[in-house]
């Protein structure tokens, strides 16, 4: 459901930024030349993105409280039992005993920080691309790029924002629970690296065939992300007891946030450079931009395998619920991640 939504966000926002962006030249009759949106053509789409922000802080205001009491917490773990059986309050509580007395430390869990790991490189990767993309598609034809107007990236990323969306309401779980998330993972980096390289080619095709081959990449593109990203979430979230989730994802959000603070900027200085080097005899202009985001690729495809991602995350989801390595942790199998 997280990436269904990321999927509308992924129609409504290039809609936001392409169709509002630069008013006075598109739309002249509502915006006309020396307005405040004729000097500041960005304006338009950033009060709208502020807006749709500040609903959502509105809209927070009437969120129930997620803090369960115990006596939830025994009730809905009763309801869930994977064995079909009742759970007692006793056991629970037994449960619940036996599992903090085998606490340790998030920060000595590796498999916690591996997960974390992959989620964190990836997004570097993925907001690099998503930066270069639009500056790629709006840059001129003689520095490698496509001359679109703004309008057409929005279309773009719209169409793949709705694929995004159909997706994951109707195929990822089947393809989580058929495969598994690291092999989900694994196989969306493989088949990233040799999409990328379409890219550069793109700058030579025109009309019909390069509206098709884009929007087709970029809609691959979309599903192998998405599918790495919630194969990241749950990783994360299997490779922590229940009473650690909530400061396992405050982690891993607080340390993508980071990477996707650098990213834009690292990813704008890398796109300048290789419009620089538009004539080079090695790597010249995209081909540049393609290898480098690819690095990331592979060492997210490196970071899923052992002795860096722990055999214990690399478990089937239904054979790591049915099979799971202690008896004491049953009370947190009862909510282990799956999909229905």
């Amino acid at each position: 459901m997280v990436g269904t939504m990321w999927g509308v966000g992924l129609i409504i926002g290039p809609a936001i930024g392409g169709y509002f962006a630069q008013p006075s030249e598109k739309y002249p009759s509502l915006f006309p030349s020396g307005s405040i949106f004729d000097r500041f053509p960005y304006a338009l789409p950033c009060l709208c993105i502020s807006a749709v922000s500040f609903l959502g802080l509105l809209l927070s205001m009437w969120l129930p409280e997620s803090i369960h009491s115990s006596k939830c917490i025994s009730n809905r773990t009763r309801k869930i039992d994977i064995n079909g059986n009742n759970i007692s309050e006793d056991k629970t509580s037994r449960a619940l005993s036996e599992s903090e007395q085998n606490r340790r430390p998030i920060w000595k869990n590796w498999g916690m920080i591996a997960a974390v790991s992959v989620y964190c490189i990836w997004g570097l990767h993925d907001m690099g691309y998503s930066e270069i993309f639009s500056l790629w598609a709006v840059s001129p034809n003689n520095l490698g790029g496509l001359g679109f107007t703004t309008s057409d990236v929005g279309n773009v990323l719209a169409v793949s924002g709705a694929a995004l969306l159909v997706f994951q309401l109707f195929a990822f779980a089947p393809l989580a629970n058929r495969f598994g998330a690291i092999n989900i993972i694994r196989v969306g980096t493989v088949l990233t690296v040799p999409l990328f390289a379409v890219y550069p080619v793109m700058a030579r095709l025109h009309g019909v065939s390069l509206w098709a081959t884009l929007i087709s990449a970029a809609v691959i593109k979309n599903l192998l992300s998405i599918c790495i990203v919630t194969g990241s979430f749950i990783l994360i979230n299997n490779s922590v007891p229940i009473y650690q989730r909530g400061l396992a994802n405050g982690i891993s959000m607080s340390s993508m946030s980071l990477f996707k603070a650098i990213a834009p900027a690292t990813a704008g200085i890398l796109f300048s450079w290789s419009q620089e080097r538009i004539t080079a005899s090695f790597l010249p202009g995209m081909w540049m931009v393609v290898f480098i985001l690819d690095i990331f690729v592979v060492i997210t495809l490196i970071l899923t395998f052992e002795p860096i991602l722990p055999k214990s995350l690399l478990k089937p989801f239904r054979e790591a619920i049915d099979d799971p390595p202690k008896q004491t942790e049953k009370l947190e199998r009862s909510s282990s991640f799956t999909f229905n």
